[in-house]
């Protein structure tokens, strides 16, 4: 992982949400890059098909159009290239077995997106803290 910036993938198909993030995102200046897709079936093409350049980490919106955001989950936990990619998931789903089942999966975070443009950005703010100052992956399993 970079020292300084991290790439992101986003998959968001909500034109609002998906530019609120990355508005936070480029105005916390935590990202190099953030690629944006905006349904399951190009994120799944995306992200098998281009192992070689995997981002740090992506932000999966769960409720998305041809293919939803726990299949991607599982289809991206299931081939051995992307099985260590952190995952966090930003949906506006508050339901229990979303959750569950997210994390049997294997994601790194559940965040309920806030309706509220401050309380997305500290939310936005804090992932990118995080990944940059705080997590410890282990060198062989870094992305």
């Amino acid at each position: 992982m970079k020292a300084d910036a991290i790439d992101i993938l986003l998959v968001e198909d909500n034109k609002f949400d998906r530019e609120l993030t990355l508005n936070v995102l480029q105005e916390a200046r935590l990202v190099n890059q953030i690629k944006v897709l905006t349904d399951g079936e190009s994120a799944v093409n995306y992200i098998l098909s281009e192992s070689e350049n995997n981002p740090d980490l992506i932000l999966l919106d769960l409720n998305l159009p041809k293919i939803g955001g726990q299949e991607i989950l599982k289809k991206i936990r299931m081939a051995d290239q992307t099985k260590d990619i952190p995952i966090l998931i930003l949906t506006s789903s508050k339901e229990e077995n979303d959750i569950i089942e997210s994390y049997r999966w294997g994601i790194q975070g559940y965040i309920v997106k806030p309706v509220n443009f401050v309380k997305l950005a500290n939310a936005m703010r804090n992932i990118g803290y995080y990944w940059l100052l705080i997590k410890s992956v282990p060198r062989e399993l870094s992305p």
